[in-house]
């Protein structure tokens, strides 16, 4: 795995999902690494990326309420656990569980595996409301896909929150999910 500055020399082969991520973070001036590698289907595939990244690779997940008509996007660092209970209170959206794979494709045009915060350049109509666990924003960089799993970049968490998420039309909500809570 070799780590790269921006977006690859040459795009063959690359789909434009993951071509349009690019475009993105150049079009608003952000400086990104990236590194390409094998699928990477879990958070411990994602482990040796981390090392060579030097950024935290975050967990990203797609849940929604109980009826399908509320969708969340969840960044929570990659290690931490949580109890879909406790974010729901937190949240005001009762009975929240994952998203089914078709949803994941109809708004952030992701597949699982590959779930992302960059998604949400193709969620137009504001379907996904961002939802971030507050130790994410104390780092200074964040790992994630570029809506493909085969690519990780790492992106300022100030650009995050001040270019990106304006530039896509989204705002996050914060919440301090406890640490000690396991999933369920």
């Amino acid at each position: 795995m070799e780590l790269v500055n921006g977006r690859p020399a040459d795009c063959a082969g690359r789909l434009e999902k993951e071509i349009r991520c690019y475009d993105l973070l150049d079009s608003l001036g952000i400086d990104y690494r990236r590194i390409d590698h094998e699928a990477a289907m879990t958070m411990e595939a994602c482990e040796e990326i981390d090392r060579v990244l030097d950024a935290v690779i975050c967990k990203n997940l797609l849940l929604c309420n109980r009826q399908c008509t509320e969708f969340y996007l969840l960044m929570l660092p990659g290690d931490k656990h949580f109890k879909t209970s406790v974010l729901s209170k937190e949240i005001g959206s009762s009975r929240l569980s994952f998203a089914a794979p078709e949803y994941m494709e109809k708004f952030l045009d992701i597949t699982p595996g590959s779930v992302s915060v960059l998604g949400l350049m193709n969620d137009r109509e504001n379907e996904v409301q961002l939802v971030i666990d507050k130790p994410v924003l104390e780092d200074a960089r964040f790992g994630c896909h570029p809506c493909i799993n085969s690519s990780t970049l790492a992106i300022a968490t100030q650009d995050l929150m001040q270019k990106i998420l304006p530039a896509v039309h989204h705002e996050a909500i914060l919440v301090d999910l406890p640490e000690e809570a396991a999933e369920g």
